[in-house]
């Protein structure tokens, strides 16, 4: 397994710090395919119910429910769920317990296992990486990830077959834009990405500001 496990004090942050933080990081699935893993190149910050104002854009603003649960238990737990009743999309809880932060991954830089992940997206291997992990939804079919096996794993537990890694990857600048695909607080500006990374989903001329991690 490539790189360390990250420390829970990593992810008992507010989302929109744990999000920069996290591109660069690998994560990592052992799946009955073999070792699967990606570079985290783009991640969006969605904020708990405590935020003031709310974030309406959240899954968890309204409290928790059956579906969100994991969310509002303890940092650096799999949330995954279900969209347009077939695909999947992934988030890593943040915060203190019942505060319910998160930070979902939209992209991924395949690492390891790249002809497997082409493989699991109905491609042919060697396809471009774009093809297999830009886009929320695509990087869970790369990855074989599911709500039924992988919702509610401890990404940092050493028996866990879902992690997520420290490889020591440099990252010297961010970009920050708006969230995509949300319809509510379209302005916030929560989304994170290595700037001109080939793999990072959507336009491919993102508007926004740079920063620079400390």
């Amino acid at each position: 397994m490539p790189g360390r496990r990250l420390p829970r004090a990593f992810f008992e942050a507010p989302p929109e710090q744990v999000a920069p933080r996290l591109l660069g990081k690998l994560l990592a699935h052992f799946s009955s395919s073999g070792l699967l893993a990606g570079r985290i190149v783009e991640a969006e910050a969605y904020l708990g119910p405590h935020n003031d104002p709310p974030d309406p854009a959240a899954h968890a603003h309204r409290g928790p429910t059956p579906r969100n649960r994991v969310l509002f238990g303890p940092a650096g737990h799999a949330y995954v769920y279900m969209i347009y009743g077939r695909y999947f999309c992934m988030n890593i809880s943040c915060e203190a317990e019942g505060r319910a932060g998160c930070v979902l991954l939209r992209a991924l830089e395949p690492v390891m296992g790249a002809d497997q992940m082409a493989l699991n997206r109905g491609l042919t291997p060697g396809a471009p990486a774009r093809q297999l992990t830009s886009g929320p939804s695509r990087l869970c079919q790369a990855l074989a990830l599911t709500r039924l096996s992988h919702n509610g794993l401890d990404l940092l537990d050493s028996d866990s077959p879902l992690q997520v890694r420290d490889d020591g990857y440099p990252v010297s600048e961010v970009l920050v834009t708006a969230r995509i695909g949300v319809h509510e607080a379209v302005d916030w500006p929560l989304r994170f990405a290595l700037p001109g990374h080939n793999c990072v989903s959507g336009p491919k001329r993102s508007i926004g500001n740079c920063i620079f991690p400390g």
